[in-house]
């Protein structure tokens, strides 16, 4: 594997699912307002990646960021998440898809090399597959010719963790899910993550957990913290070991999910927190 420094992993990731023709300019307004890890995939059903990358180019241009100062993770899609606009030859082998679907984001993205290189979702709901082993071990490849540094896996359960861990896969760096208070806020992924070094990304927290926003508990903290309920839950994602990822479209929900950065809860509080509604 070529030498890399250290991967710099900052506190907050800005995703960029959604966005469509808005892509470019919401990447932009996020390295403006100071985002220094941009998440992303080679899914044009829900991304355009190729949007990130005019982004990324036009902020290079400005100055207002450089390359090394940023952490970029993009992922790989099965074709069934994927529409007709595929990175990929889809008659091709699972590995040479994963290759393709590799150099179509460094090309998309500007760069010799990405941060993360993310499944973005099993072959099956059921379990870890033969398929989802070799395209695992395809990139494990990218990684050790050093287009990506690090390697996760997203919208898996613990099931799928575990069956990935007793196949002999490599662990990966990162499990990045969608995180639901009503469900422990994934407390058994979370607990196998911490369990293993894992790092947990959590995306989703506002849209999945409405409620929790207008809980009591939340507004009393917001009271005493003078914060948002935005950034209380950020706050308490980080407290739990998770790194959060936001994908707002307005620039002052931008600077004040950066500013929860600096939040602190009390342990009672962030018991609280992920007692409720689990």
């Amino acid at each position: 594997m070529p030498a890399h420094d250290p991967v710099a992993v900052p506190g907050f990731l800005y995703g960029t699912a959604w966005k469509e023709d808005r892509t470019e300019a919401l990447t932009g307004l996020a390295l403006h307002a100071g985002f220094r890890g941009i998440d992303t995939a080679n899914q044009r059903r829900h991304y355009f990646e190729g949007g990130v990358g005019q982004a990324l180019a036009a902020s290079y241009r400005a100055g207002v960021v450089t390359r090394a100062e940023l952490f970029l993770q993009t992922k790989f899609t099965y074709q069934n998440g994927q529409d007709h606009r595929l990175p990929y030859d889809p008659a091709a082998a699972l590995p040479t898809q994963v290759a393709q679907s590799m150099a179509s984001s460094l090309e998309h993205l500007g760069t010799d090399h990405v941060d993360s290189y993310v499944l973005h979702g099993p072959a099956s709901g059921a379990g870890w597959t033969e398929e989802d082993a070799e395209v695992w071990a395809a990139m494990v490849r990218e990684r050790d010719t050093g287009r990506t540094r690090l390697l996760g896996v997203s919208n898996v359960s613990w099931r799928h963790l575990a069956q990935m861990a007793l196949g002999g896969a490599e662990t990966p760096a990162f499990v990045q899910n969608r995180c639901f208070a009503s469900r422990g806020w994934d407390r058994d992924v979370r607990a196998f993550c911490q369990e293993r070094g894992i790092v947990y990304q959590g995306f989703s927290l506002l849209t999945a957990n409405r409620e929790v926003l207008h809980d009591d508990l939340i507004a009393g903290i917001c009271a005493r913290l003078e914060a948002t309920p935005a950034q209380v839950v950020f706050a308490f994602a980080r407290a739990v070991g998770m790194l959060p990822l936001t994908g707002t479209s307005d620039a002052e929900h931008m600077r004040q999910d950066l500013a929860s950065l600096t939040l602190q809860l009390s342990p009672d509080e962030v018991r609280a927190i992920e007692s409720l509604a689990g």
